[in-house]
């Protein structure tokens, strides 16, 4: 058979030292899936398929595969859809947080070990996006992330419902006896109407956004509904994108540079998106060899309100942002903090797409900048005694009258411990206490779950108490709200401040000032650090292994050590 060159079919071919035979066997196996050598002659154009019977954000994935290639085959191309790992919040042991370092792993080593002159990524449930797209960073083959999209909304008694905020609203209200069970009954039947994404500004609608503002992913392809006709015609054009990605060779790290790197952190901002953002961004930022720095990203949202009306920092839902235009509408209020330069997947700069665009019509879903849903950015940076390397809170969606607060610690260690004693009648809690949560890092769970999000004790729920300082070094949903300090660095379980709070210890927080202290004397956590057991112990083997090996904390984006290259840039750079 003639030489070719490495490109479709004949891209990384497998190892038996006969180049000549790898090429005739892989075509050989492949024709016997009834291609044709005119099909083969094409570029190849891998699709990502994560569809799963464990993934209902992803229900969708057989017409977005089928729309998808529909689009590569108009512009000539081979579609070719390969599986990889699905990872759902609800269907995910420990929790999804733990398997997204492997699904990136198992994105990154299929892209390289599978001939494709480009690949077209499909995901949406909160961490197949950033592991997708920290896989295809480190791959670097030419790369186009599709979102599933978001559900619809529901109805219940009359009202819209959507998951998930709604999901926790409703749930709070059952544990304070205000819902009864079969009210509760009936509202499960409607907080997921349908197949799709969380309909909030969860973590899985944050990262639509982001990716679009990365420009890895098509402009306007954040929001249109799982469901709809506009969806799909998304991901017909997302394959013909493809395609020309593939003949231009143009890569990830062509596209995410700083300045998508800096623009993401914009938009991650102004919309009051998930805690889970920052963490996701730096993870994905680390693989393209940019440092993220916090305090310098807590500098920007000082100057950046929140401006999307959308639950849990709102009151709309992802269909209604959909229909006030998207993200586009979101960064016409935002021009010019932006990097208009930005290159994007389809060819544009960031300015050309918004120099076409005109979503200028009347909504109030994107309140304009003189009118912000909050006045500075959803996130706020806290450092101190509590927390020397950093920890998170989302601000926008906390209660005001707590932003300042001293109060007396409740500490559980550790999950089991929080559901031995969390709702015992006789537990020793008032509501200007603060609740602490401790080994729920990312080595301490492992895998940082999402239990960030405390329950109000029952006791206090039926007094009508409805929010509480709450500090962990886990995370929590982005469909979540309330007062809660999350990402607390360094972690609990080693030699974190975190894991040496007593019930009983007075914690400040200070939001305006960024600070958050253990007001505890040195001498006595001296003594305390003194007595701290090895927390991990028994055997470990397999992946656990390697996570608890290799696993970085929150500000390093809880990424793998070893999966990240050297660090050349900053970002913001400022």
């Amino acid at each position: 058979m003639a030489e070719r060159s490495n490109k479709g079919m004949d891209k990384g071919l497998t190892s038996y030292g006969d180049a000549g035979f790898s090429r005739f066997l892989r075509r050989a196996f492949i024709k016997g899936m009834g291609y044709s050598e005119a099909a083969l002659s094409r570029p190849v154009i891998g699709i990502a398929d994560t569809g799963s019977g464990y993934n209902a954000c992803h229900g969708n994935m057989p017409d977005l595969i089928a729309a998808v290639t529909r689009g590569v085959q108009m512009a000539g191309g081979l579609a070719v859809p390969f599986p990889t790992i699905s990872l759902h919040e609800s269907f995910s042991h420990p929790t999804s947080m733990y398997l997204r370092n492997l699904m990136s792993m198992d994105t990154e080593e299929m892209i390289r070990a599978q001939p494709m002159d480009a690949v077209v990524l499909i995901g949406g449930c909160d961490k197949t996006v950033p592991a997708q797209l920290m896989g295809a960073a480190s791959a670097n083959v030419p790369a186009i992330q599709l979102v599933t999209g978001p559900m619809l909304t529901g109805s219940h008694r009359g009202g819209v419902v959507g998951a998930c905020t709604d999901c926790r609203r409703f749930w709070a209200a059952f544990r304070a006896d205000e819902v009864d069970e079969t009210e509760i009954a009936e509202v499960n039947e409607q907080l997921v109407p349908g197949v799709g994404t969380c309909s909030v500004m969860g973590t899985a609608s944050t990262m639509a956004l982001i990716a679009e503002a990365l420009g890895i992913a098509l402009p306007g392809s954040a929001c249109a509904p799982a469901v709809s006709a506009e969806r799909r015609r998304i991901a017909e054009d997302t394959g013909r994108q493809a395609v020309r990605l593939a003949a231009e060779g143009v890569r990830p790290k062509d596209i995410m540079d700083r300045r998508a790197i800096e623009n993401a952190l914009r938009v991650l901002l102004a919309i009051g998106g998930s805690t889970n953002g920052i963490i996701h961004l730096t993870a994905i930022a680390g693989r393209l060899g940019i440092r993220i720095d916090l305090e310098a990203v807590d500098r920007m949202a000082r100057e950046t309100p929140v401006l999307v009306n959308l639950k849990p920092s709102g009151s709309h839902y992802m269909q209604d942002l959909e229909a006030a235009g998207g993200l586009v509408r979101i960064l016409y209020e935002i021009k010019d903090l932006l990097h208009l330069v930005a290159p994007r997947v389809d060819g544009r700069t960031l300015g050309e797409v918004l120099d076409q665009s005109n979503p200028d019509w009347p909504q109030d879903v994107v309140r304009p900048r003189s009118d912000p849903i909050y006045p500075e950015g959803g996130l706020a940076l806290l450092k101190g005694s509590l927390a020397p390397n950093g920890a998170i809170i989302k601000q926008s969606a906390a209660s005001p009258d707590l932003m300042v607060h001293e109060g007396r610690a409740v500490v559980f260690a550790g999950l089991e411990d929080l559901a031995n004693r969390l709702d015992d009648p006789d537990l020793d809690v008032a509501a200007d206490d603060v609740l602490v949560l401790q080994k729920i890092g990312p080595r301490g769970a492992p895998g940082m779950p999402e239990a960030g999000l405390i329950p109000i004790p029952k006791k206090l729920a039926r007094l009508g108490v409805k929010d509480m300082v709450r500090i962990s070094d886990g995370r929590m949903s982005g469909t979540a709200s309330g007062t809660i300090v999350l990402h607390v660095s360094p972690e609990s379980v080693g030699d974190g401040p975190l894991g040496l709070v007593r019930t009983g210890d007075r914690i400040r927080l200070d939001v305006p000032n960024r600070r958050l202290d253990l007001l505890v004397p040195e001498p006595e956590l001296a003594a305390r650090s003194a007595d701290i057991p090895d927390h991990l112990t028994g055997t470990m083997r397999g992946y656990r292994k390697l996570y608890l090996d290799e696993v970085l904390q929150a500000e390093d984006g809880v990424d793998f050590a070893f999966c990240q290259p050297p660090m050349t840039e900053i970002a913001p750079n400022s």
